[in-house]
């Protein structure tokens, strides 16, 4: 019996789009440091970006290493700041790489909108299932823009790669999430929008997948077979019922 229905997050409820590669979010992230005192050139800060976030993932050693944005960022304030920089308040310079990395995403951030149907069948969904998120992202952005588009309180439990170190397609973060619920792989359904990520990594543990084909994510097969494959958020409780041998 179907207790439980686990969440990907963007790609599959939300409708985002960034792109790391635009130089105006290193010159507005360079201009935003400076009034902290943190002197680094909008170039050299892209490249430092992607430096440490490769140098992160390469001294993990986890099979599908995840990094930590708010680290990278506490680096670039260590190497960069100024004698203004350390005569900043505890309070300043404990938050300062959080706020920065918001701004880097901010100014990354194109569109963030639920896909339509979203929050009318998740919320009729609530009547009958646990519902609960497994993501991968950085957690200093997911909780924000869960909120952002009313989804915050949804989901319990919320798993978040970046808090773990790893990310999907290893099964401990289904197995996480299982733990929390207190359910049987057998008694969930996980629908994401990447084949690879979601469809092979719940299948790890035979869960019952839906692949979302979205806008979004690896669509080719990678080694798993999904359940039952939506073209539309609004066919998800259709889906449903089928997996839950209901086809009324």
């Amino acid at each position: 019996m179907i207790k439980g229905l686990l969440f990907d997050i963007n790609g599959t409820l939300t409708d985002i789009l960034t792109d790391e590669t635009n130089n105006d979010i290193y010159r507005v992230v360079s201009n935003f440091l400076d009034y902290y005192g943190v002197k680094i050139p909008a170039d050299e800060f892209r490249r430092l970006y992607f430096e440490l976030n490769k140098q992160q993932r390469k001294d993990n050693r986890e099979a599908f290493p995840e990094f930590d944005v708010e680290e990278i960022f506490k680096t670039i304030i260590r190497r960069y700041g100024s004698d203004f920089t350390a005569k900043l308040s505890h309070e300043q310079r404990k938050t300062l790489p959080a706020m920065a990395a918001n701004v880097f995403r901010a100014t990354s951030r194109f569109k963030l909108q639920l896909y339509p149907g979203v929050l009318e069948i998740l919320a009729t969904l609530r009547k009958s299932y646990r519902l609960a998120a497994v993501s991968d992202g950085q957690s200093l952005w997911a909780y924000p823009e869960l909120h952002s588009v009313g989804l915050s309180g949804i989901f319990d439990p919320v798993i978040v790669s970046s808090e773990l170190g790893y990310r999907k397609p290893d099964s401990r973060m289904f197995e996480l999430a299982l733990k929390e619920l207190k359910l049987a792989p057998s008694e969930v359904i996980f629908i994401g929008n990447d084949m690879y990520r979601d469809v092979y990594g719940a299948s790890l543990l035979k869960i019952k997948t839906v692949f979302f084909r979205s806008n979004q994510g690896e669509q080719r097969k990678s080694g798993a077979e999904p359940n039952y494959i939506i073209y539309n958020f609004s066919e998800l409780p259709e889906a449903i019922r089928f997996l839950c041998g209901n086809r009324k």
